[in-house]
């Protein structure tokens, strides 16, 4: 069950992205208290939280100041989430695309070569499951083997900062599904390949791993391009 200044997060946090609070405006916590009908300690906490994500400003005098864009974090969970559900979503689905492509083909090389054999053994059975539930189109099974895949190779490349993205590969997957994005049945060759990868974690063979996995993260990219056009939202 979500506390009150999560609700009011899950609100809030969304009228900055969209901009219906725009960067430089500013408003106090008596606003947030009326706004959202809640305390004035759930209201700072909420503030709290957004500052920490560096969605807004708390200064004593000023109040609370939406900050813009650039200055939020652009890797923290919630904002993400809230990123794909705003108006630009296709671009900001192309940008974390970009994203997956730079770090995911290293990741899988680095896998290959570290993993231990519990994790080859188990990126195997995941790229099995992937298999049968794409095949079946249960999207729902289909993405929580999604999730513990692209984690699972992350965290078994042995490099901390790899693994630490495994959060924002994570929302990019859920916000793929969530808002409709993937096809109804899996494709037949994203599935193929994610086969390839783990087959190759599993014997080792780190350029094999590289390959397939950079085929798997090109093709989405250039979906998500294709959905708002080279970085623009989607008309």
């Amino acid at each position: 069950m979500s506390t009150l200044h999560e609700e009011v997060l899950a609100r809030l946090g969304p009228l900055i992205i969209s901009g219906s609070l725009a960067p430089g405006s500013t408003v106090n916590l008596e606003w947030v208290q009326q706004e959202f009908g809640v305390s004035r300690t759930v209201a700072r906490e909420a503030v709290q939280v957004l500052a920490s994500m560096r969605l807004v400003s708390s200064r004593r005098r000023t109040g609370v100041t939406v900050l813009p864009k650039d200055e939020w974090d652009s890797y923290d969970r919630a904002v993400i989430r809230w990123r794909l559900a705003g108006p630009e979503r296709a671009a900001h689905l192309h940008q974390l695309s970009q994203l997956r492509t730079a770090i995911e083909p290293p990741a899988a090389a680095l896998a290959a070569r570290h993993a231990d054999g519990r994790r080859r053994d188990r990126i195997v059975e995941l790229g099995a499951a992937l298999e049968a539930a794409g095949a079946a189109g249960d999207l729902a099974a289909f993405l929580d083997h999604d999730i513990a895949y692209h984690r699972l190779l992350l965290e078994a490349s042995g490099n901390v900062m790899f693994a630490g993205l495994a959060n924002v590969v994570e929302e990019v997957l859920r916000g793929r599904t969530l808002h409709r994005l993937m096809p109804a049945r899996p494709k037949p060759e994203a599935r193929r390949l994610h086969l390839v990868v783990a087959e190759a974690v599993a014997g080792g063979e780190c350029e094999v791993a590289r390959a397939a996995m950079t085929a798997i993260c090109v093709e989405v990219t250039d979906e998500m391009g294709r959905l708002g056009g080279d970085g623009a939202p989607a008309s």
